[in-house]
């Protein structure tokens, strides 16, 4: 008995022999290619498109089960242990030159994808001294080209910092895989049922200045969501970027898997962005990580959509009645725990009657850290050493130990400001009243809104996500930190039995 599913299968007008992965089931390619070859029913009628029971393919391997056609020129194929990425690779090969298709999209089981993404972190840990010396190099030509302090924050990688990144893509593994997760389904009154299943984006541009954890968590997050990753990191992370990546190659080879799913772009020519940004018949997504300049000018140039945010303009309100010891500790780490990130407080809110009790401690701490404080003129009444605030400190990310402070007579005045100035990325209240609380998180429009927790906490690896692709502002499709369920889409799928439509 043999199981011709297996052994060959028939793909857009022809056929292919398939080299199966146990050697014991080998012959029955060949005794299926005699058939083909001889049979009078189908000698000299069957094209073969890919296969030859005669020829060692070494370690590539490809069975029937696994090839689905679907639609005009496209094959799909599930990735395994029975089909290698390298049997899928030459299969795609030969129906491209012989036209029988367009389109060959393989899809790894979520195993083998956990299994790659396992061996990459088991690999970024074993190297982390030359993943540190790497970066040091990167930081040290930082300095010498005069880059800022919040650049240089950004790039800096520590070993704690390389065991996070090793900790996030084991989080990724260990989530439920999104793709082709079905949900939602309902009954109609026509007798069909109508859900929605998850589906990978497509091929993903990661385009990021300094943060060589990017190259690691754009990795592990494409490879889980079942996208392809194009990385194109800044020149000041270059060494520690490639570094990083050959990790990623061999995880990535060690599973089983093409090394060119996750492809790290080398050259530094700012050229090659302005390519990768207007290619929608290559790229489907683009997602920019870095200063908003570079934000700016990739979601004015770009032909692919773009998932960004331009900048983290964060507030912490302290509402009249807070917990003072609390309200101190959150926006002390608020503000001082990193300067450098698009999640820490760039203004303070506090409440008249709340400022009396908390200003004069807060500012005692700012100061004693170096944190450079501008302030309305009520504020400075209680502080003298604060400078007065323009409207231009209300708006700007100061990314520096640098703070506004302005006093508030309400909750709707607090509500109005952050409306106005922010940037909708992450804003939090410090108060004991829910009614209050409740108010803030419906009426702020932010990504984030917080109650009672330091700003600092907007971040995929603290949200649960394992890490994330960035930060979206926007409304459609992503919003907040971007993790998995962020770079699939949602397809709708309809259940019938012959119904058809009066």
């Amino acid at each position: 008995m043999i199981f011709t599913r297996d052994n060959s299968a028939f793909v857009h007008g022809g056929v292919s022999l398939n080299p199966m992965f146990w050697a014991a089931r080998k012959p029955e390619t060949l005794l299926t290619t005699a058939i083909y070859r001889h049979h009078p029913k189908f000698a000299g009628r069957v094209r073969e498109l890919f296969g030859d029971p005669a020829r060692d393919f070494g370690p590539a391997s490809l069975e029937g089960g696994d090839i689905m056609p679907v639609g005009k020129d496209t094959v799909l194929v599930g990735m395994g242990e029975r089909s290698s990425a390298q049997g899928i690779g030459l299969f795609a090969q030969a129906l491209f030159d012989q036209g029988a298709a367009s389109r060959v999209v393989a899809h790894a089981s979520t195993a083998v994808k956990n299994d790659a993404l396992m061996r990459i972190a088991a690999l970024l840990r074993e190297r982390a001294p030359q993943l540190l010396e790497a970066n040091a190099a990167d930081v040290a030509a930082a300095r010498d080209n005069g880059l800022d302090a919040a650049m240089i924050d950004r790039l800096t990688l520590t070993a704690r910092g390389v065991e996070a990144m090793a900790t996030g893509l084991e989080q990724v593994a260990a989530l439920p895989d999104p793709v082709g997760e079905m949900t939602d389904f309902k009954r109609r009154p026509s007798g069909i049922t109508v859900g929605r299943m998850r589906v990978p984006l497509g091929v993903i541009g990661i385009i990021y200045e300094a943060r060589p954890n990017v190259t690691a968590d754009a990795a592990a997050l494409c490879l889980k969501s079942g996208n392809a990753a194009i990385l194109r990191g800044g020149s000041e992370a270059a060494r520690c970027n490639q570094a990083v990546a050959a990790c990623v190659r061999e995880g990535l080879v060690a599973a089983g898997l093409p090394e060119t799913a996750v492809q790290v772009v080398d050259t530094t020519d700012r050229a090659a962005v302005g390519e990768l940004i207007t290619m929608p018949q290559f790229v489907d997504v683009i997602v920019p990580r870095g200063g908003k300049g570079l934000i700016e000018r990739i979601s004015r140039d770009a032909k692919v959509p773009v998932i960004k945010h331009l900048d983290g303009n964060c507030h912490v309100y302290i509402d009249e009645q807070t917990d003072d010891d609390k309200a101190v500790r959150i926006a002390d780490n608020a503000k001082t725990h990193r300067y450098g990130t698009c999640n820490t407080m760039e203004t303070l809110l506090v409440h008249v009657a709340a400022a009396p009790r908390v200003l004069g401690r807060l500012a005692d701490i700012y100061l004693g850290k170096g944190v450079e404080l501008r302030g309305c003129e009520r504020s400075r009444a209680l502080v003298p050493a604060m400078t007065a605030a323009t409207d231009e400190d209300w708006a700007t990310e100061y990314l520096a130990p640098i703070l506004a402070v302005r006093i508030v007579d309400s909750l709707d005045e607090a509500i109005d400001h952050i409306n106005r100035w922010g940037s909708q990325h992450t804003d939090a209240i410090v108060t004991e009243n829910h009614t209050r609380a409740m108010r803030f998180i419906r009426e702020v429009d932010s990504a984030s809104v917080m109650i009672n927790a330091s700003t600092r906490f907007a971040d995929g690896f603290e949200y649960g996500l394992g890490a994330e692709i960035g930060i979206s502002t926007d409304k459609i499709h992503a919003r907040g930190p971007v993790g998995l369920d962020g770079l699939t889409s949602q397809k709708w799928v309809v259940l019938g039995d012959g119904q058809i439509r009066n």
